[in-house]
């Protein structure tokens, strides 16, 4: 398992957020995702074999969100 965090500029308000973290625990090979409301800060969790790096950003583009770094 890896671990990546990247800040959301956006990730401020509760309801957008929840379906976030849904969409990216859903998502195959992401194991666990946890937005920090208070600085934008998500941690995920992720198996490398079943998805990359890239594709686990695509999600959160997907979702609205733009990642800062």
């Amino acid at each position: 398992m890896k671990e990546m965090t990247v800040y959301l500029k956006e990730a401020t308000e509760a309801q957008p957020i929840n379906s976030l973290e849904a969409a990216l625990v859903t998502t195959e090979g992401i194991e666990r995702a946890l937005v920090d409301v208070s600085d934008g800060e998500v941690k995920i969790v992720y198996d490398e074999n079943q998805i990359t790096k890239e594709t686990v950003l695509e999600k959160i583009k997907e979702q609205g969100f733009h990642s800062i770094s």
